[in-house]
Parts: structure tokens; C-alpha cells; sequence
């Protein structure tokens, strides 16, 4: 009996290695990763006391970038040290102000003029859970 002409036969796989873009990167990669980021925001910072704000800000910027191929997560105090709008390198005083009020600190990026406030206190669902 004929094959139907809709029928198409079935394609045979092809041996090519199959490349997940999902796959971590290995342990080690990522521990030098987070280890190369601390060293860019501790260079950061002495840039930004000796007054070379774009190299520091340029520290960041390969920071953030480190962090992403690798799929590291930058450190929570380290976050805190660039803006979340123009990832400049935040310096009190001298590339920022910083204010306590109500509970948190409001910090004011003078190069794109935004406001980030971070909350702190013992109030919060994470908190009330560890109090019991």
C-alpha cells in the first residue's frame, strides 16, 4: 500500500552536541567570580576617595558584569554600594547623600538624581518568625 503524500518520514536526529544555556557555571569559576567582585568594589572605593569617580563607576560596571556571566549574585552590602538606576558607584558625601528617617535610609544619587531607600528595623513577616 502507498505512503499518503501528507506523510513526511520522520527525520533522523542529527549528533550534535546539545548546549543548555541554562547550565550553571562551575563551583570554582563562581567562587573566583565572587572573589573578583569584592576586589572591583574594594577598588572601587579607594578610586572614589582618590577622586577618579569614572574609573570607579567603570570598577562597577565589570563588577555587574562578572556577576552576570557567572550567574553570581553580588553580595547584599556590596548592592547597597552602587545605584540601582545608573549603577554608579555610590561614595556618602561625595557621590551621594544619605538620610535616616521613618525607619530607613534614603540615599540620593547626585549623577541621576534618584532616590533609594533601603528599610531597616525589627518589623517584617522574616522577622516576627525568628522572634518566636
Amino acid at each position: 500500500m502507498p505512503a499518503k503524500k501528507s506523510e513526511k518520514p520522520a527525520k533522523k536526529p542529527k549528533n550534535r552536541p546539545v548546549k543548555d544555556s541554562r547550565r550553571q557555571k562551575p563551583a570554582w569559576q563562581q567562587k573566583i567570580a565572587r572573589e573578583r567582585i569584592a576586589i572591583l568594589f574594594k577598588e572601587a572605593e579607594k578610586q572614589a576617595k582618590a577622586g577618579n569617580l569614572d574609573l570607579s563607576n567603570r570598577y562597577v560596571q565589570l563588577a555587574r558584569k562578572i556577576g552576570m556571566r557567572y550567574q553570581v549574585k553580588i553580595a547584599k552590602p556590596l548592592k547597597r554600594k552602587f545605584c540601582k538606576y545608573c549603577y554608579s558607584y555610590l561614595y556618602p558625601g561625595l557621590t551621594c547623600s544619605q538620610r535616616v528617617k521613618d525607619k530607613s535610609i534614603i540615599i540620593k544619587c547626585f549623577s541621576c538624581k534618584k532616590i533609594i531607600r533601603y528599610p531597616f528595623g525589627k518589623t517584617g513577616p522574616k522577622r516576627e518568625k525568628q522572634a518566636k
